[in-house]
């Protein structure tokens, strides 16, 4: 059950909440236990959703949640955006990292809903007029205590999309997409640094499976002061978030200090990209086995808590990437629950982690990290058949043989080096000085052994 917030003294507030009331089959009710500026008086419900008026500002609003009745799960705020940013529909947490300038207390947090605003967003996306960009911004003014899980969805960012009924009817759509939503996800993150609008976060949002909760922009953080002076917001940070893991957009050196005193971990954008939704088990054990994501450890298809550390022969995975690296990189990861990679994540490594023990999905048979292993190196064979005339497998390597137009040879015969030395390596016969030169005068037998 959501609730939502008219706010009369905001005008972008009472469109959003007209286009909502014409959305949905709402039921017209009275609450005469409240005063009409409280959120009492006329007041109306739906399936999923109860919407009050207040005569306030939202961000002077106080624990509004306590003026509704059906006990909402997320309290929705339908409110105007100001700035000199054009036509936008944004999103948001409240409450202040430092000082209460706008609403609110000072180094208080309201609860955040940050699988709420990754849905919410999304619809942004769906139902916004074309003319319209779609964002997040950071936390920031009022109210700090809502009484349950809020976020701001907003609409603008001056009069003429206030006044527009397109945009008014995009927040309204929106906003009732987030009936059904859980106001939280599994894996959710605290934002620290970074300019008002938050592009780093809303990356994060939009192009993996985490959700952001409250973000302390840069202009937040200098508010703030000294982090180690501050250290109950920063811990509320993550409570109000239901979050222990924190990104940072920027250098704070002192931050960061504070946060690994405050026991979080600190990630990177690239881990949160790598990790995505594998199971954070899997994540630690292979970090703990294998290396750090940010050290260019990359993750496999298969799935295990319990991972054997094995190496590839690396002149065969090198060879084998020159002929065909994304083929090579399909059969790494198709067999192996992690592998390094060099060259800024670009290459397959020399190293990966398999499960202890898996089972064939074909035979049923148990199968061990050797049998992996085992497993790679043969389709990495099979990769250089495309290079060389034969390819076999022996106990301690990989033997492929090929035949190959000969520079040197070719010099002997006194053929001249230019275009007749391309066509012989094509295959093609020519003349020199009247002599007909096949191919086969020039070329040489070669063995390559690729240890195993």
């Amino acid at each position: 059950m959501i609730a939502i917030v008219e706010s009369r003294a905001d005008r972008a507030s009472e469109h959003i909440c007209r286009q909502l009331r014409e959305r949905a089959d709402w039921t017209e009710l009275t609450d005469d236990d409240l005063p009409a500026a409280d959120g009492g008086g006329t007041y109306y419900r739906t399936d999923g959703a109860e919407l009050r008026s207040f005569d306030e500002l939202h961000i002077d609003l106080e624990r509004p949640a306590d003026a509704f009745d059906c006990d909402p799960d997320l309290l929705v705020f339908a409110s105007r955006h100001s700035g000199d940013t054009g036509a936008l529909l944004t999103g948001h947490f409240t409450g202040n990292f430092g000082p209460a300038e706008f609403g609110g207390e000072s180094d208080a947090l309201a609860e955040a809903a940050p699988n709420a605003l990754n849905r919410l967003l999304e619809a942004f996306d769906e139902y916004a007029p074309e003319r319209y960009d779609v964002g997040m911004e950071c936390t920031h003014h009022g109210p700090s205590e809502v009484g349950c899980p809020s976020l701001f969805a907003e609409l603008g960012s001056g009069d003429e999309q206030w006044d527009d009924p397109a945009g008014a009817d995009a927040v309204a759509r929106a906003i009732l997409e987030l009936r059904t939503v859980n106001p939280h996800r599994s894996r959710q993150v605290v934002g620290f640094g970074g300019n008002h609008y938050a592009p780093r976060f809303g990356r994060v949002v939009r192009e993996t499976a985490w959700a952001v909760g409250h973000v302390a922009a840069d202009w937040a953080l200098e508010a703030m002061d000294h982090p180690t002076t501050h250290r109950a917001v920063l811990e509320r940070a993550f409570e109000a978030s239901n979050a222990d893991i924190a990104l940072l957009d920027g250098e704070w050196p002192v931050l960061e200090e504070t946060l690994a005193d405050l026991d979080c971990r600190i990630v990177s954008e690239t881990w949160l990209r790598e990790v995505d939704d594998r199971p954070l088990a899997v994540v630690d054990a292979v970090e703990s086995e294998l290396g750090a994501v940010d050290d260019g450890i990359r993750f496999g298809d298969r799935l295990a808590e319990s991972v054997t550390v094995i190496g590839l022969p690396a002149d065969l995975v090198s060879t084998a990437q020159g002929i065909d690296p994304d083929r090579v990189r399909e059969i790494v990861a198709a067999n192996t629950v992690a592998f390094a990679t060099d060259n800024g994540g670009s290459r397959v490594g020399s190293r990966a982690a398999v499960p202890d023990t898996t089972v064939d999905s074909e035979t049923g048979d148990d199968t061990d990290s050797s049998d992996r292993r085992t497993a790679i190196i043969a389709k990495l064979a099979g990769v250089l058949e495309k290079k060389y005339d034969a390819v076999t497998i022996e106990d301690d390597a990989v033997v492929a043989e090929e035949t190959a137009f000969d520079p040197a040879l070719a010099h002997q015969v006194g053929v001249p080096e230019g275009p007749k030395f391309g066509a012989l390596a094509d295959g093609e016969s020519v003349t020199v000085d009247g002599e007909t030169v096949s191919p086969e005068r020039v070329t040489i037998e070669r063995t390559r052994r690729f240890p195993t």
